[in-house]
């Protein structure tokens, strides 16, 4: 079970190079509607450049938010939000690609998936937004428990080698801030589970 993040840099690169893919194979898609004569393949690049910016924002809301989520508690707290509201963009996209499909096909699904939407969009941001939240909440139980035996130790001894006066000062950083509050986490649940067993 994962229970820390992946490191900054290796997001950074591997959603850019996600994205750099992406501008690749548009570029050559169009590439070759000049040596392919298929409707259907010149109408789907077509449709592809029309929404060409829809897809950059949402790339780039996704990448944004993959960024935040890499960070170390407290500052990945925006990044199930930053998610959600991609994920609304997606669906966006997605509706924009039955309505090309419906012009191709001449098939309904725009018209069916478009009164669904009401409903799949707030619950989609709902649910996108529970479990990041919730992903971020396990990381805060689950860390802790595993610095029980590896983590802890470390951070204790680094505290204990510590001079007893602060040498830079009082300024503390976001992953010590991080690492205190989920020890105070899992403490207070500890504490409530033991509460509850008594009783």
């Amino acid at each position: 079970m994962r229970c820390r993040s992946q490191s900054l840099g290796w997001v950074f690169v591997s959603k850019m190079i996600g994205i750099i893919c992406l501008l690749i194979v548009i570029v050559l898609a169009n590439i070759l509607t000049h040596y392919v004569s298929n409707p259907l393949f010149n109408s789907g690049v077509m449709f592809i450049n029309e929404n060409f910016w829809l897809l950059m924002l949402i790339a780039i809301i996704m990448f944004v938010g993959a960024i935040f989520r890499a960070f170390p508690f407290p500052l990945n707290l925006p990044a199930p939000i930053i998610i959600a509201i991609g994920s609304v963009f997606a669906i966006a996209f997605i509706l924009k690609v039955f309505q090309w499909v419906d012009l191709v096909a001449g098939t309904t699904l725009y018209t069916m998936f478009w009164f669904m939407s009401f409903l799949i969009v707030p619950l989609v941001f709902l649910l996108v937004l529970a479990s990041g939240y919730l992903d971020i909440m396990r990381q805060l139980w689950w860390y802790p428990r595993i610095g029980e035996t590896v983590d802890d130790r470390i951070v204790h001894e680094a505290r204990a080698d510590e001079p007893a006066g602060p040498a830079d000062g009082d300024a503390k950083s976001w992953e010590e801030i991080g690492v205190e509050f989920r020890l105070m986490l899992y403490d207070i649940i500890h504490r409530f589970r033991q509460e509850i067993r008594r009783k």
